[in-house]
């Protein structure tokens, strides 16, 4: 199993998203997302995703907020992912040019237009509550065909 990270870095009421526009060989190519990546080893969550967040946007994240994690079976070239997701309100630094793809602040009310992985615009339903979720999103060809969620 592949272990990852992903946050939605906010401010006021935008998020900074990373359109995948940038790498050849890119299973979320032209699609906007949150910054994160796979865990190095002997990493925690919160060390692989503070790292991502630098290596990605120049940012120091300086207190994160676990909204939840979620596993996708077979999603990565075959493998199954566990995702850790994130939000951080509070940073510093400035953002620099991504390797990966586009760095934008995108308004939140414009968020459910941007072409995303169909299993993402959840996401940003659990931000709008103080629970962790906890869910299994199963896609084929790209789209969802099984969502599953609990939250505590």
């Amino acid at each position: 199993m592949i272990l990852t990270t992903m946050c939605y870095i906010q401010k006021e009421k935008q998020t900074l998203l990373l359109h995948r526009v940038k790498k050849k060989t890119d299973i979320n190519s032209g699609k906007w997302i949150g910054v994160g990546g796979k865990f190095e080893t002997g990493e925690s969550a919160e060390e692989c995703m503070k790292r991502e967040i630098f290596e990605e946007t120049g940012l120091k994240a300086q207190k994160l907020q676990l909204q939840g994690f979620v596993s996708f079976p077979g999603i990565y070239y075959g493998e199954d992912e566990l995702m850790f997701v994130y939000t951080c309100h509070e940073f510093s630094g400035e953002i620099h040019e991504c390797d990966e793809g586009i760095l934008q602040w995108i308004d939140n009310d414009k968020i459910a237009s941007l072409p995303m992985w169909e299993g993402d615009y959840h996401f940003f339903e659990w931000l709008k509550d103080d629970k962790i979720h906890s869910a299994k999103i199963v896609y084929e060809n790209d789209h969802v065909i099984e969502y599953q969620e609990e939250s505590y």
